[in-house]
């Protein structure tokens, strides 16, 4: 049977005494109705989980007590940071949800000239928070130990400037001519291998990965002129997915399971 997971946001340690946070335990206790002594897994984001208890279920919350340690690690073997453009906001949440679920090491939301969304300055805290929140929720249940880095929104130039300048930059684009797959022959060729498996074996050890990918995604209204030129002037090579339009909530899904398959863990 599958246990419950549950995100700590505070480091945790065998035999202590925890709080589970608000949303956690209302669906512990309300929603699944898990008793007091049920087994749960708890994870802080450091690395690895820990095996626990429901140890009271009070008007207020409840609390856990924490056992053992397991050192269990599902992160994927390649770090891919996503450069999305805001869309609306139950896309936004997909597109946070399953790139989580397949591996995403980072997210960060770009403010596009043609995007549907525009977000006011204290709306901007609002969502990030939002966002964070679905990406802590998509790992309790894909079993990931760590958080995508969900970052501030930021505007498109900036986002391109700070990407990895050591990573494969690509850009989505259904006018580009080269195809993503080949797009992703500079480290599938048999000089990248070694690359690739020593990314691999730095993932394991939970160290960095020398293997990195930036994807950067357009908004539904597509990316303007101008916003494609400094993404080739900060290194970033469009790409396209086959020869029909995907929405903006599919394109990047499709595209981290694409690069996943072929570069990271999905076999």
């Amino acid at each position: 049977m599958r246990l419950t997971r549950c995100f700590i946001p505070a480091p945790l340690s065998a035999g202590a005494v925890v709080m589970l946070p608000e949303a956690a335990a209302t669906h512990v206790t309300r929603v699944l109705r898990l008793p007091t002594g049920a087994a749960l897994t708890l994870f802080d984001g450091r690395g690895g989980e820990y095996a626990a208890r429901l140890l009271e279920i009070g008007r207020h919350g409840a609390t856990a007590r924490v056992g053992e340690h397991r050192a269990v690690e599902r992160e994927a073997t390649l770090r891919v940071t996503l450069l999305q453009c805001l869309a609306r906001a139950e896309r936004m949440d997909w597109i946070v949800q399953k790139t989580t679920e397949l591996g995403v090491a980072a997210i960060v939301p770009v403010s596009g000239l043609h995007s549907v969304v525009q977000l006011a300055a204290g709306a901007r805290e609002r969502r990030l928070a939002h966002w964070r929140a679905v990406a802590v929720s998509a790992c309790e249940q894909c079993g990931r130990n760590h958080v995508p880095d969900i970052q501030p929104l930021r505007e498109l130039d900036a986002a391109c400037a700070e990407a990895d300048p050591a990573s494969l930059r690509l850009l989505l684009s259904p006018e580009a001519t080269v195809s993503l797959p080949a797009a992703l022959a500079p480290v599938t060729s048999p000089g990248a291998a070694a690359a690739a498996a020593t990314a691999a074996a730095a993932s394991s050890a939970g160290t960095t990965a020398a293997l990195s990918v930036t994807l950067l995604v357009g908004p539904e209204g597509g990316f303007a002129a101008q916003e494609l030129d400094a993404a080739r002037q900060h290194g970033f090579s469009p790409c396209r997915l086959g020869p029909r339009i995907l929405r903006a909530e599919t394109a990047p899904v499709a595209a981290l399971a694409a690069i996943q398959a072929v570069l990271g863990d999905i076999r």
